[in-house]
């Protein structure tokens, strides 16, 4: 039999909810949301676009890197 090479696919998000928020913050989901809402505000997104992860560690003054640590 040969030899199966499996490749893994490492998924590296790209956008940011309100649960993401409340894991890093420990606010309520309520101010979760709050947060996510003002972020949209201040790029000029439309409901239904996303917030990145940049843009959250931006506006929080976090380090990308350790957000994206926590969020594996």
């Amino acid at each position: 039999m040969g030899e199966v090479k499996s490749s893994k696919i490492e998924a590296k998000r790209v956008c940011i909810y309100p649960k993401d928020v409340q894991i890093l913050t420990g606010k309520s989901e309520r101010s979760a949301r709050k947060i996510i809402a003002r972020l949209k505000l201040i790029h000029s997104k439309e409901k239904h676009q996303l917030v990145t992860i940049k843009e959250l560690c931006d506006y929080l003054g976090l380090e990308e890197m350790e957000v994206r640590k926590l969020l594996i």
